[in-house]
């Protein structure tokens, strides 16, 4: 039996984005729900967008994600190997060379879309004599080089799809090396998926038409393609994400949302499946769960609403001993186990922890307040503080002040907490003691 090997291929060019992480994340669970191995390849080969930091950045997300990788590589460490590839494709004559510019062929793209054609390019460069390419030689133009699609069927199961059929006929031979020699994604990830005997190519939908494609290059080099899956794409509300739009990248839906990683994996893994979206605490419990088989061939829509309602109901499910590390890092080492369980049914994310600890502990004083209302306030607080009391307490206060809304709730919330808006008070007050209201409250 094949031993199942994955991979997941960003391009360090930007941030990773919820619609990358999809396809690592469930490249990853396919692989380790099978007994396999997972491989990140980093696809470098745009050598003017690729940059090292995003390198970093990546493997920094994935790593915080806990999709560990067993082996990597860059493809840019691997030029040697793609040269003597380029070679032997040209020896079999399913790379050809091509002189257009740009501009040549941006007008014939536009030539064929107006009349009504679809913008395949037309080969002419398989007609051009040696005299044609001598001249442009001496003009200083440098070729570019097409695979050439055979005219044949093109057929594979795919994992989520189901059967896809291509005609060789209906495909555009695609540019494989740039004019300034550099390698397009299409050729480098056929020899690179040889080579590291990848069993199994997990991607999105975007890329059905390069499968097509890599299967004919797959065949080229006298190997066997791998099993391949198109999932559909996450999409927004309004379009789809990329990683050029801000806000749905993993850094920020980290730090600036702060939500959990298992919520991120949970969410990602479940969305688009016929499974309900629950949380998972460890990714163990999810490839106990993972099925290829449960994934929607339509869109998915992300919607954050929903992954925070889920990272709610991560938090509520940790003990304390699972928030140690984060009270930790986040200088909390104060808080203690009742007090967790004590506010943790109220958290949506465990940023608010410090904010309840300040609330409770080391609240703002704040000074100008109606001396008045917080004295009958403090005159009229219950004996027994519970979940009740907030609402009980206020209607007696409004009573004797006269207060209401604003003028009622605002001086009180500043005089407890120190802030002009937090939690709940009906869930602060039974966390502290009568005499800590009253010492607030005078």
């Amino acid at each position: 039996m094949t031993k199942v090997i994955t991979r997941f291929a960003p391009s360090p060019t930007g941030k990773l984005h919820i619609g990358n992480v999809r396809t690592a994340l469930i490249n990853w669970l396919y692989a380790k729900k099978h007994g396999g191995e997972f491989i990140l390849r980093m696809d470098d080969t745009d050598l003017i967008r690729s940059r090292k930091e995003y390198q970093i950045a990546i493997e920094e997300d994935l790593k915080w994600l806990g999709l560990t990788w067993d082996r990597t590589f860059n493809q840019l460490a691997r030029a040697d190997k793609y040269t003597t590839t380029k070679l032997e494709l040209i020896k079999k004559r399913r790379l050809y060379q091509c002189y257009e510019t740009p501009e040549e062929l941006d007008i014939k793209r536009k030539f064929q879309l107006s009349s009504g054609k679809p913008p395949m390019y037309d080969r002419s460069a398989l007609k051009l004599s040696e005299a044609q390419i001598a001249t442009y030689e001496q003009q200083g133009r440098k070729p570019h080089y097409r695979f050439l699609i055979n005219d044949a069927d093109i057929v594979w199961q795919d994992m989520i799809k189901g059967e896809i059929k291509y005609h060789g006929s209906k495909l555009s031979d695609p540019v494989i090396i740039r004019a300034d020699e550099s390698m397009t994604y299409m050729l480098c990830s056929t020899i690179d998926d040889i080579d590291y005997n990848i069993s199994h190519v997990i991607r999105g939908e975007d890329h059905v038409s390069n499968t097509a494609i890599q299967i004919q290059m797959f065949e080229a080099l006298g190997a066997a393609p791998p099993s391949f899956g198109h999932l559909s794409l996450v999409k927004s509300k309004a379009d789809k994400i990329s990683k050029r739009e801000g806000g749905y990248d993993v850094a920020a839906i980290r730090e600036e949302q702060n939500i959990e990683a298992m919520a991120i994996n949970s969410f990602l893994a479940l969305i688009g499946t016929s499974n309900p979206v629950n949380i998972s605490k460890n990714l163990a419990e999810l490839v106990e769960k993972f099925d290829i088989t449960t994934y929607s061939k339509s869109p998915t829509t992300y919607m954050p609403e929903e992954l925070e309602h889920l990272n709610h109901k991560l938090v509520i499910t940790l003990e304390f001993n699972d928030i140690k590390p984060y009270l930790q890092k986040n200088d909390l080492n104060k808080v203690d186990e009742n007090f967790w369980l004590a506010i943790r049914p109220n958290l949506q994310k465990l940023s608010e922890i410090k904010e309840w600890w300040q609330i409770c502990h080391a609240p703002t004083k704040v000074q100008g307040l109606d001396q008045a209302l917080l004295e009958i306030a403090a005159n009229t607080l219950p004996e027994i503080i519970n979940e009740s009391t907030w609402s009980d307490w206020t209607k007696i206060i409004s009573q004797n002040s006269g207060k209401k809304g604003k003028d009622l709730y605002m001086p009180l919330r500043l005089a407890l907490t120190g802030k002009t808006s937090g939690p709940e008070l009906k869930t602060i007050l039974p966390l502290l003691s009568r005499d800590e209201i009253l010492s607030r409250l005078k």
